[in-house]
């Protein structure tokens, strides 16, 4: 049974939950990576799988590295190479992974997202924070750097200046700031956080899933590729598209002018 990470099932909609509220849910020094990887491993193989949630028990989203981790790192007694081996092999496989998540990805931040658990956010695709949310890049305080991919992520989505001022600083934001500086796409009252995802996730999983994923797949190319290679993507992208039985049923249902009824075929 998993220790850090609980998997649930409604419909079309993938819901994980960090658990370990009384460690405000770290992402190192448990079986977090691991638990993501083997989750997403499992979306992967579910093609009913249209849309996940990320989201955490008790009053954080997730207080990123385990500071007594760290405490080892900096005893002296561990070398610079092992050092680099354990971020090889553990945090740094998790944005590789959940980035490159085929289906949409929607973070629930219900509390405070600090250092890698900002970074997590940064991972999906649409962030909803609650009120009572915070978010920093922490790392600079502890005298570390984002060692999980933060420096990439963070200014694809903010900005360089502000992420730059939140790497340098590691000072929190609130959630009002965040959704000012678009980290998050909206603020909701706490008890409305999960209503307010699984209702976009609804929203999404009533789309021809081929269409939503390849979409996805072209948005995350072009973040890092030039226009004409992903315009080639696209032309690739769309004939498969135009191939579907989904597709087929919605050009129907248009000229029908009725509701269409989406397989996933």
């Amino acid at each position: 049974m998993a220790d850090f990470l609980r998997y649930e099932q409604q419909g079309h909609i993938v819901t994980l939950t960090m658990n370990e509220p009384e460690r405000r849910n770290p992402l190192t020094g448990n079986t977090a990576v691991d638990e993501f990887l083997a989750a997403i491993d499992r979306i992967h193989g579910d093609r009913s799988v249209r849309a996940v949630i990320i989201t955490g028990a008790g009053t954080a989203f997730s207080s990123g590295g385990n500071i007594h981790d760290m405490e080892r790192q900096a005893s002296g007694q561990v070398s610079g190479m092992e050092i680099r081996q354990d971020y090889r092999c553990g945090i740094q496989r998790l944005p590789l992974a959940l980035f490159n998540l085929e289906v949409p990805v929607i973070a629930a931040v219900n509390g405070a997202a600090m250092g890698a658990g900002l970074d997590l956010t940064c991972m999906c695709d649409i962030r909803i924070a609650s009120e009572r949310a915070q978010f920093a890049e922490s790392f600079v305080r502890l005298g570390i750097i984002p060692g999980d991919g933060g420096a990439w992520l963070l200014p694809r989505v903010i900005g360089l200046s502000r992420a730059a001022e939140m790497i340098f600083t590691g000072e929190p934001i609130s959630a009002q700031q965040a959704l000012e500086w678009n980290l998050v796409s909206r603020v909701v009252p706490a008890e409305e956080l999960l209503p307010a995802a699984n209702a976009l996730a609804e929203r999404i999983a009533v789309n021809p899933p081929h269409a939503v994923r390849l979409a996805k797949r072209l948005m995350r190319e072009g973040m890092h590729t030039r226009l004409d290679t992903l315009l080639e993507l696209s032309a690739g992208f769309q004939a498969l598209s135009h191939q579907t039985a989904d597709h087929r049923e919605a050009v129907q249902a248009f000229l029908e002018k009725r509701k269409p009824v989406f397989s996933g075929n």
